[in-house]
């Protein structure tokens, strides 16, 4: 059912929305530092993040969308606002989001904004996954009321339902699950986001 956003996605959220570009360039600048975004800058974030930059690289030059998405997305005839709850360590995101961005770049009337889970806690905290502040997370908005459309994350169905399942096994280590969630990415070639997106761009236009 759709909803009118209340206080917390307001007009000037939308504008101080990222392009990829810019979120792109904001990483690089942190890691020149000895950043990440946020506020924990250990070291281990730090490594998250720059694996993130090469998961990002390397998507950004293999995603190919499928020709049933492009004629589903070129089909969009109102102007939607995708807003993205994301943060650069996290590694959901970085497996997500330039496919995401392939996406909106198939339609004008689809604009990709991205803007930091950390610093809009009261936008996260309506969007929660299992009670969790589980990123990336995408919002989409009728441009001109901001009614919600839709939402989407912070994975993949099948790689949300697998995560869950690994979690609860105790013998799995907090490194195994993400070197299988991250193997799961590799084998799957963004072929379930994008039939996901074929399905909640039809439902979205309706």
């Amino acid at each position: 059912m759709n909803q009118i956003i209340g206080q917390s996605i307001t007009p000037a959220v939308i504008d101080s929305g990222m392009s990829y570009e810019r979120y792109r360039s904001l990483i690089d600048g942190l890691l020149e530092e000895g950043k990440t975004t946020g506020t924990n800058h250990s070291e281990a974030m730090i490594n998250y993040t720059k694996m993130n930059v090469h998961r990002m690289n390397r998507l950004d030059k293999q995603v190919r969308l499928s020709d049933s998405l492009k004629e589903a997305l070129q089909d969009v005839d109102e102007d939607w606002i995708w807003l993205v709850l994301t943060e650069a360590w996290c590694g959901d995101a970085a497996q997500n989001i330039p496919v995401l961005v392939r996406m909106a770049e198939q339609n004008d009337h689809v604009n990709l904004r991205l803007i930091l889970r950390d610093e809009h806690p009261d936008i996260m905290d309506e969007y929660l996954t299992n009670g969790g502040r589980s990123i990336p997370k995408l919002v989409c908005l009728e441009a001109e009321t901001l009614e919600e459309l839709g939402t989407w994350g912070p994975r993949p169905g099948e790689a949300q339902q697998k995560a869950m399942q690994w979690k609860d096994d105790p013998e799995i280590s907090t490194k195994e699950w993400a070197e299988r969630l991250h193997k799961w990415y590799a084998g799957n070639r963004t072929e379930d986001i994008q039939e996901e997106f074929e399905e909640l761009i039809e439902q979205w236009s309706e």
